[in-house]
C-alpha cells in the first residue's frame, strides 16, 4: 500500500471537507422553515415533456411478466413480490431499479398492462418514500435520474390515471423536486454532481412554479460543467464513455430551454460541440469508442444517437491536447494512443494504468484493443482489467506503471481507490513522408526501479505498416541494476482475430476475424510468445482472446523493436 503523499493528504482534507459543508448546507436547506425557497411541493402543471433520447428495449416487459427484473446486467426474482420488497443483488441493481430509468421499456410496449405496472409502481415507491429517510433511492444521483425519467415518461404514467393516483405522482414529483434542490450538495465529486444539477435544472424547466430557481442552477451547473469537460470536449476522468451519457441527457436538456422560450447559456452549446469532436476523436475503425480509464461495454444505439446531432460529420479535430490523447489515421488503419497521467484523485476511481498503450483497428476490424472495462455484473473483475497488463502496454517486474491509493476515507470520498502515477507524460507528433510517428514517454516506474518507458510508433503513410518501439532507460543518468528485471509488453488481440506462430519464433501470423487479410508481427529484441488474454468489455461478460506478449529482461537499458504489417 503506497503511503499517501502530502499533496494528496491535503486534497483529502479538503474533500473530506467540502462533503461535510455541502452536507451541512443540504440538511439545513431540507428542513421545513427553508423548503418555501424551492416553491412549490406538489408538480401542478407538467410544462413540457422532452424526449428520452435513450434506446428501450421492448423485451424488458416480457422478463417482467414473469416476475423478474434484469438491471444493471443481473437478474433478480420479483414473482409475487413487489421489486421493492426483494434484496437487491447488487447496488448498481438498486440504483438502476430506484433511477426508474426502465420505464422507457415499458413505454416501448403497446400494451395496456406494462403502463398499468409502470403506474403500480411508480405508485407504490411514491407512497413508501414521503420524503424522509435516506439509502440508495435518495442518492442525489438517483433521485435525479427518478425525476428526469418521470417528467420524460410523465404522460405514460398520468394518462387516464385516476385522481387519487395523479395526485400522488404529482405530489411526488414536487416533493422529489425540492429534496433534489437541497440534496444535489451530496453528490460524490465528478459526473454523480453533474448528473444531479443537470437533473434538477431539467426538472425546474419543465415543472411549473420553479421558474425563479431557474437561474440560479444555471450558474451551478454552467459552474459544474467547466469544471468537468475539458476545452478540447474530454471529461476530466478521460473516460470516453461518460461523454455519450452525458450527450444523451445535455441534448434534451439544451431544447427544454427553448421550449419555454429561453435561452440556454451559450457554455452548453459550445460543450455540446466540443463533446462531439471529441467522441468522433476517439472511435475506431468498428465506429465504437476506444477502450480507455474506464471505457466498457459499448453503445452502439447511444453513440449512433448524439452522432446524429453532429454538423460536420466526418470532420475530426486535428489533436485531443487537453484530453492527452493522440490519433492517426492513415489508408483504413486508425491508431488512438494514451499519452496522458491519470486524472485528478477525484476523477480517478475508475481510471486505468494504460498509460502508453494504444489501440488498433483496420477498417472495421479491431486488431489490438485494450482489456477495457467490465459491465456492471463483472465487478469482481475490476481491478484486473484496470492493470497495465490488461492494456497494449510495457509491463516491469509484474507492476503496472500507476499505483492504487488505498485510502478508506478517499475511496469513500471519490466512490472507489483512484490511481496516482505516472507524473511526467510527453508526447510529440511528427508527420514523416506522408506517415505518422508518435514519440511518447512517462516515468511510472522511476520510484520503483529508476528506470523511464518510452515508446515511438511509426505509422506508414497507407496504414499497412506499424512500427514500434519500446525503451526502458535509466532517469536521467546511464543505470546498471543490481539484478535483471523482467519486462513484458502485452498487444492484446480483439476476441474475433486469429493468431499463430510463423517458421520464425519471433514472428507471429494474425488473421483478421471477418476477411481474409492477414498481417505478420515481428519483433527483436524480446522473446514472443502468444498467451491467453481477458477481453473484459463485452455484454456478455469477460471473454477468451489471445495476446502476443515480448518478454525480456532489462539490466537497465533496453531496445526491443517489433513491426506490424500486412500483407499487400
Amino acid at each position: 500500500m503506497p503511503r499517501l503523499k502530502i499533496s494528496e493528504r491535503i486534497r483529502i482534507t479538503q474533500l473530506a471537507a467540502d462533503r461535510l459543508r455541502r452536507g451541512a448546507v443540504s440538511s439545513m436547506l431540507h428542513k421545513p422553515p427553508f423548503r418555501w425557497h424551492f416553491a412549490a411541493s406538489a408538480a401542478e402543471q407538467l410544462l413540457i415533456v422532452p424526449q428520452d433520447l435513450r434506446t428501450a428495449d421492448p423485451s424488458f416487459w416480457d422478463e417482467v411478466e414473469v416476475g423478474h427484473f434484469g438491471l444493471a446486467g443481473m437478474v433478480a426474482s420479483a414473482v409475487d413480490v413487489s421489486p421493492f420488497d426483494i434484496t437487491p443483488p447488487s447496488e448498481a441493481w438498486a440504483r438502476e431499479l430506484h433511477g426508474f430509468g426502465w420505464l422507457r421499456h415499458l413505454a416501448a410496449v403497446a400494451r395496456p398492462e406494462a403502463r398499468e405496472v409502470a403506474r403500480v409502481l411508480a405508485t407504490e415507491w411514491a407512497m413508501r418514500h414521503k420524503g424522509s429517510g435516506g439509502g440508495i433511492a435518495w442518492e442525489a444521483p438517483v433521485t435525479g435520474r427518478r425525476l428526469v425519467s418521470w417528467v420524460s415518461h410523465s404522460g405514460f404514467l398520468l394518462e387516464e390515471a385516476d385522481a387519487e393516483t395523479y395526485d400522488i405522482l404529482t405530489e411526488s414529483l414536487g416533493m422529489q423536486l425540492v429534496r433534489l434542490a437541497a440534496a444535489w450538495r451530496t453528490s460524490p465529486s465528478g459526473y454523480p454532481r453533474l448528473v444531479s444539477l443537470m437533473s434538477l435544472l431539467f426538472a425546474q424547466l419543465c415543472i411549473s412554479g420553479h421558474e425563479s430557481q431557474v437561474p440560479e442552477t444555471e450558474r451551478l451547473f454552467v459552474q459544474e460543467l467547466r469544471r468537468q469537460i475539458l476545452p478540447d470536449g474530454g471529461h476530466i476522468s478521460r473516460n470516453p464513455g461518460v461523454l455519450v451519457e452525458l450527450m444523451l441527457d445535455l441534448l434534451p436538456l439544451h431544447k427544454c430551454f427553448s421550449a419555454r422560450g429561453l435561452k440556454a447559456p451559450p457554455e452548453l452549446a459550445a460543450v455540446l460541440k466540443a463533446m462531439l469532436a471529441m467522441l468522433k476523436y476517439m472511435r475506431l475503425g468498428d465506429g465504437m469508442l476506444a477502450r480507455f480509464n474506464g471505457m466498457s461495454v459499448a453503445s452502439p444505439a447511444g453513440l449512433a444517437t448524439v452522432l446524429v446531432y453532429d454538423d460536420n460529420p466526418g470532420i475530426l479535430p486535428a489533436e485531443a491536447p487537453a484530453s492527452h490523447y493522440v490519433r492517426a489515421e492513415r489508408g483504413a488503419s486508425i491508431l488512438i494512443v494514451d499519452a496522458g497521467a491519470p486524472p485528478p484523485l477525484e476523477a480517478a476511481a475508475e481510471a486505468h494504468a494504460g498509460c502508453l498503450s494504444f489501440e488498433f483497428s483496420v477498417g472495421t476490424e479491431l486488431l489490438f484493443v485494450n482489456g477495457g472495462a467490465p459491465a456492471a455484473s463483472s465487478a469482481e473483475w475490476r481491478s484486473a482489467a484496470r492493470a497495465t497488463a490488461s492494456h497494449n502496454a510495457l509491463c516491469l517486474g509484474e507492476k503496472s506503471s500507476s499505483k492504487l491509493v488505498r485510502h478508506k476515507m478517499l475511496e469513500e470520498l471519490v466512490g472507489g481507490p483512484p490511481i496516482r502515477y505516472p507524473e511526467n507524460v510527453r508526447a510529440r507528433v511528427h508527420e514523416p513522408d506522408g506517415g505518422v510517428e508518435i514519440e511518447t514517454s512517462h516515468d511510472g516506474y522511476v520510484r520503483r526501479f529508476g528506470l523511464d518507458h518510452s515508446r515511438t510508433l511509426m505509422l506508414g503513410a497507407t496504414g499497412r505498416r506499424l512500427l514500434g518501439i519500446d525503451r526502458l532507460t535509466g532517469h536521467g543518468r546511464t543505470l546498471r541494476l543490481r539484478k535483471d528485471i523482467p519486462f513484458a509488453i502485452h498487444f492484446h488481440l480483439h476476441p474475433g482475430i486469429r493468431c499463430r506462430r510463423g517458421s520464425d519464433p519471433n514472428v507471429a501470423i494474425i488473421e483478421l476475424g471477418s476477411s481474409d487479410d492477414v498481417w505478420w508481427f515481428r519483433l527483436e529484441g524480446a522473446r514472443l510468445a502468444i498467451e491467453e488474454s481477458t477481453y473484459f468489455a463485452d455484454s456478455a461478460g469477460p471473454r477468451r482472446a489471445l495476446q502476443i506478449v515480448a518478454r525480456g529482461a532489462t539490466f537497465g537499458e533496453t531496445e526491443v523493436r517489433w513491426v506490424l504489417e500486412g500483407e499487400s
